[in-house]
């Protein structure tokens, strides 16, 4: 496969420097920022909401069966974590996405940055492809088009085939749609960025679904653990360092493996910025 050699070796440098303090602190950086956010929202929303949902469980045509069926396999217990369950999953997605989508706009160009200045890519030259509002715009619609991928698929998620790839399919995705554009934002042209998803689109999707894996592995505890559900909004607080942590090192990975096929494709292509091309069948292979 193209660019798996560049992958591994990617990921190695990815998980040395994720050990970096700096690593560390811009990973830490974002947690406090968005845990802050949620914090406060969680506490406003938590009581009020949970009576709610408890209330519309309850009295909903679409939703009674729920504690229909619990009651009549004997799981009334069961009853009271209905509503808080259905909170928790509402507010995971909503959490993580907000999350990526601040790491990927605030915390990548200063990955990129850092690695950047490594001698293996001092010499890229800096084209500026992409700015601020071009990644904001991409974060955003980005996001937003995955919410509603998890919104539409939200509903099978617990379904047991289902469990175990669509998480980490839909966080891959976005997990490779803004960490390959805001590596590439600074020193790469808008043809080049092109080119380079083109060509490298299956490695760049498995990078993606394999930090997401990642990801649903706390996304699983917090969703199924009665502690969690009990002590939400503080279980919620590591959780959320855990995904930080995790989406730094893929921008690690992706920053490392980005500009590492960036060196090449130019020196490959040295003349120019060229349009985009088929790297499988260049021209003159014709």
């Amino acid at each position: 496969m193209l660019g798996i050699q560049q992958v591994f070796r990617a990921l190695g440098l990815a998980v040395v420097g994720a050990m970096h303090p700096r690593m560390l602190w811009l990973s830490f950086r974002p947690f406090l920022i968005v845990a802050f956010m949620w914090g406060i929202f969680i506490w406003l929303i938590w009581s009020p909401t949970l009576e709610f949902l408890r209330v519309f469980l309850t009295t909903s045509i679409f939703t009674r069966w729920i504690q229909d069926v619990l009651t009549y396999v004997g799981l009334e217990e069961a009853r009271a974590w209905v509503a808080p369950l259905f909170l928790v999953m509402m507010l995971i997605p909503l959490i993580s996405v907000s999350l990526l989508v601040f790491i990927a706009f605030s915390t990548v160009p200063a990955i990129v940055d850092n690695v950047s200045r490594q001698s293996a890519y001092q010499d890229l030259e800096i084209k500026k492809g992409g700015g601020i509002f071009g990644s904001f715009v991409h974060t955003i619609w980005s996001a937003l088009l995955c919410l509603t991928l998890i919104i539409l698929t939200l509903p099978v998620w617990w379904i047991p085939p289902l469990v175990a790839f669509l998480p980490p399919l839909l966080w891959g995705w976005l997990t490779m749609r803004l960490m390959s554009y805001d590596v590439l934002a600074k020193h790469a042209s808008a043809e080049e960025r092109n080119i380079l998803l083109e060509n490298y689109r299956w490695p760049l999707l498995g990078m993606g679904i394999a930090a997401g894996m990642l990801g649903a592995v706390p996304t699983f505890f917090w969703a199924t653990s009665a502690l969690a559900l009990v002590l939400f909004p503080f279980v919620s607080f590591v959780a959320l360092w855990i995904y930080s942590i995790i989406f730094v090192f893929a921008a690690l990975w992706f920053t490392h493996f980005l500009l590492d096929a960036l060196k090449d494709l130019r020196q490959s292509n040295p003349s120019s910025t060229p349009l985009f091309i088929d790297m499988d069948n260049p021209p003159n292979a014709q």
